[in-house]
C-alpha cells in the first residue's frame, strides 16, 4: 500500500507542501536581500512549513548564507533563549564540530562558554554560560551571527518560531529593547520572526510604542485558495492509484474552511477509507473519525472556559456581531457589556476565536463543527 499523500501533525516542506508560490517567492526574496520579515497567522496555517521550504531552497543554492531555525515554544527564560541562540548559530557556522568547540575562544571576548560534544555531535553539542556574566554581556550572544559573519565572510538568516513566547520571560521589556537595539544594526544577519498568537504578534510589531515597531516587512499569511486545495487533493489521490472528483475534493476544503492542517487531515482520513473512488460516504466517515480523534482536546477547551465565555461562543457560531446590544446579551446570557469585552479578549488571547474583516470566527474549523453538534445539535455530516 502506498503512503498517504497528505501529511498533518508535522511541518510539510517537500512533496506535501502545497501552493504558496507567491508567499514563498516573497519570503525568499526578502531574506536574501536583507529584509527582516515577520509572518503572522493563526496556528496550523502553514507558517513553519513555509519557512522550512524557503530555508531548504536557500541552503541548496546559497553556500555563503547560513540559516538557523529555532522554535521558542518550549523556551522559558532569557537565559535559555540566549544559550539556545548561541548554540544554534555556532552549529550553523560550520559543518565541523571541531570548529564549534574552537568558537568559544574565537568569537567571545567577555563571555567564557562551556562547550561539550557527545557521541553524536550533531545532537549532543551543548553550550552554557555563567548566568551573571551572561546577563552583563548578553550583547556578545545577540551579536554572535554578525561577529561570525565578519570573520568568516558569511551571511546569516535567523528564523525564530513562536517568537511571541519571549514576552513571557521575566524582564522581557528590557530584553525586547536589547534585541531591537542590536539586531537592527547588523548588516550580515536577516531575521524571520513568526508566531501563531496573532494578537500578541500584532502587539509586538504593530504597536508604535513597542521596540519592534517597523522592524521589518509584515506578512499576514492568508489561507490557501479552494481551487488550489482541489488541485492538490485530486492529484494526491490520482498519484496513489485512487480517484476523487473535483466537487468531492472541494467539499473537503470547504468543511475545513481551507485550514491547512485540517484539510490535510480530512483528506488523509478520506484517502485512507477510499478503495478506488472517494464519495460523500467516505468523507462523512472520515469527518466522524477526525472529530472523534480531536474530541478530548475540544472537551478540554470547554472545561477551561466560563459559562459566559461558552455563551459568547454560541453567539459567534450563530453569526452575531453586535455582542453588546441588549437583545444579544439577553438572548445568550452574556452578562454586562464589561463582561462581553473581557470574554471577547480572553477568547481571542486563547486562540479560540479571531476577527477577520470585522467578523468573529472560530480559529479551529473542526472545533466549530464539534461545538455546533454538542451545543446547538447541528449535524456536521454532509448529504
Amino acid at each position: 500500500m502506498k503512503d498517504s499523500p497528505f501529511i498533518y501533525g508535522t511541518t510539510v516542506s517537500t512533496h506535501a507542501f502545497t501552493n504558496r508560490e507567491a508567499e514563498a517567492a516573497k519570503l525568499r526574496n526578502n531574506l536574501l536581500n536583507g529584509i527582516n520579515t515577520i509572518i503572522i497567522s493563526p496556528r496550523r496555517w502553514g507558517k513553519s512549513s513555509l519557512v522550512e521550504k524557503v530555508v531548504m531552497e536557500i541552503n541548496k543554492k546559497e553556500k555563503k548564507t547560513k540559516t538557523v531555525i529555532i522554535d521558542l515554544f518550549t523556551v522559558g527564560s532569557e537565559e535559555e533563549f540566549l544559550e539556545m541562540f548561541a548554540r544554534e548559530v555556532i552549529k550553523a557556522s560550520s559543518p565541523k564540530w571541531q570548529e564549534w568547540l574552537a568558537s568559544g575562544k574565537e568569537f567571545f571576548n567577555k563571555l567564557i562558554p562551556k562547550l561539550s560534544i557527545g557521541l553524536d555531535p550533531t545532537n549532543d553539542f551543548s553550550l552554557s554560560f555563567d548566568w551573571k556574566e551572561l546577563k552583563k554581556n548578553s550583547e556578545e550572544v545577540l551579536n554572535l551571527p554578525e561577529t561570525i559573519g565578519k570573520k568568516k565572510g558569511l551571511k546569516f538568516i535567523i528564523c525564530l518560531d513562536e517568537f511571541q513566547n519571549i514576552s513571557s520571560f521575566n524582564g522581557y521589556a528590557d530584553l525586547e529593547k536589547k534585541l531591537r537595539s542590536y539586531w537592527q544594526r547588523q548588516k550580515l544577519v536577516t531575521y524571520c520572526l513568526y508566531g501563531s498568537k496573532r494578537h500578541m504578534m500584532t502587539e509586538i510589531f504593530n504597536n508604535a510604542g513597542k521596540p519592534f515597531y517597523r522592524f521589518g516587512d509584515i506578512m499576514l499569511l492568508p489561507k490557501i485558495e479552494t481551487k488550489k486545495w482541489v488541485a492538490f487533493i485530486t492529484k494526491g489521490f490520482q498519484d496513489t492509484g485512487k480517484f476523487i472528483d473535483e466537487k468531492t475534493a472541494e467539499r473537503i476544503a470547504g468543511l475545513m474552511k481551507n485550514h491547512s492542517w485540517y484539510v490535510q487531515q480530512l483528506a488523509h482520513y478520506t484517502w485512507n477509507l477510499t478503495h478506488k473512488k472517494a464519495s460523500v460516504t467516505e468523507i462523512n466517515n472520515a469527518l466522524t473519525e477526525l472529530i472523534y480523534a480531536n474530541t478530548p482536546l475540544y472537551q478540554n477547551e470547554i472545561e477551561n472556559i466560563s459559562i459566559t465565555q461558552l455563551n459568547f461562543l454560541k453567539a459567534v457560531v450563530k453569526g452575531e456581531t453586535q455582542f453588546t446590544s441588549a437583545a444579544v446579551m439577553n438572548t445568550y446570557a452574556l452578562g454586562t457589556p464589561r463582561n462581553v469585552s473581557k470574554n471577547k479578549s480572553l477568547l481571542i488571547n486563547t486562540d479560540l476565536i479571531h476577527e477577520i474583516d470585522g467578523i468573529f470566527q472560530f480559529v479551529d474549523p473542526a472545533f466549530e463543527l464539534w461545538f455546533r453538534k454538542q451545543f446547538l445539535n447541528q449535524s456536521y455530516l454532509i448529504e
